[in-house]
């Protein structure tokens, strides 16, 4: 038994697929197989039923399952407590990024950190928010940027990186344009573009309109907050961004503060404990792009 064939097991336990296991641990399908089948000739045992389209657990795999991930993580601890008293950083780590994410600073800290530690494998995984989060909770995800409503989601560790009112954005010489002051219930006579349900601004717009019991008419949905400003630029429904999203398409739309909703939409860097060296290295870099300050992940 290897840890590598424990490795995929658990991404094809984790992925019930064999195909997205492969791409996950960075080898061929076959790859896989034939480590999953010796790992079952080893055992004596058939991990997976494979019967169905979606791969399952057998009952022996879902009773080695917790024991290999406990041996990965025993087997990493191993390396991070070495990387530690050497003083050296090595590994891989998986960093989370919002769709559509264009803020500079996250990918100046990715090469201060690269140029820093060389060894360190470094893998950029795009997603939304709600995903990125259980990823960082299961542990498949070290850190991550996401959007989130007004909270960070409870048991991880967080560094807000901004926090900004919900604005609505339209060409000028819309209705909506000419008003000083616009309200959640302004918007409900005109079709809606914005970002889907899992990012931090749409949850954050939803759980608004569900406390006045409002029923928006969504148009258009995108995941980058480009896509939706030039949606609405095109006179294809109302805009419902960030401040500083909004800002960025300034010469050609027009941004209100939708004034009642008060909960703002939060970007921030989300990981579980920073045990690993190389989460610790990465928050100090972030840290550093973002804020200026080297000051020790909280």
């Amino acid at each position: 038994m290897e840890l590598r064939q424990l490795e995929y097991f658990v991404a094809v336990a984790e992925e019930q697929n064999f195909t997205r296991a492969a791409e996950r641990v960075h080898i061929s399908q076959s790859g896989v197989s034939a480590q999953i089948r010796q790992l079952e000739r080893d055992l004596g045992a058939e991990l997976f039923d494979r019967s169905a389209r979606t791969v399952t657990l057998t009952v022996a795999g879902r009773a080695a399952l917790e024991h290999a991930r406990a041996a990965l993580a025993a087997a990493g601890a191993v390396g991070r407590a070495v990387g530690d008293v050497t003083g050296l950083v090595r590994g891989r780590l998986t960093v989370g990024m919002v769709v559509g994410c264009t803020l500079t600073p996250l990918f100046d800290a990715l090469a201060a950190f690269h140029e820093a530690h060389p060894g360190v494998e470094i893998l950029l995984l795009e997603d939304g928010s709600d995903r990125l989060v259980e990823g960082v909770r299961s542990g498949a995800v070290d850190l991550a940027l996401v959007g989130v409503a007004a909270a960070v989601p409870d048991g991880l560790d967080a560094l807000t990186i901004v926090s900004e009112r919900l604005v609505v954005a339209v060409p000028d010489g819309h209705p909506l344009a000419g008003r000083r002051r616009v309200v959640l219930r302004d918007l409900m006579s005109h079709p809606i573009v914005c970002m889907p349900a899992g990012t931090g601004l749409r949850a954050v717009f939803d759980r608004a309109c569900a406390a006045q019991d409002l029923r928006p008419a969504i148009a258009l949905q995108a995941s980058a907050p480009d896509a939706v400003a030039g949606l609405a630029a095109r006179g294809l429904g109302v805009a419902v961004l960030s401040e500083s999203m909004a800002a960025n398409h300034r010469d050609r739309l027009v941004a209100r503060t939708i004034d009642d909703v008060g909960t703002p939409a939060l970007l921030a860097l989300i990981w579980k404990g920073a045990h690993n060296p190389a989460v610790r290295e990465l928050l100090l870099h972030s840290r550093q792009a973002f804020t200026g300050s080297r000051s020790a992940p909280g």
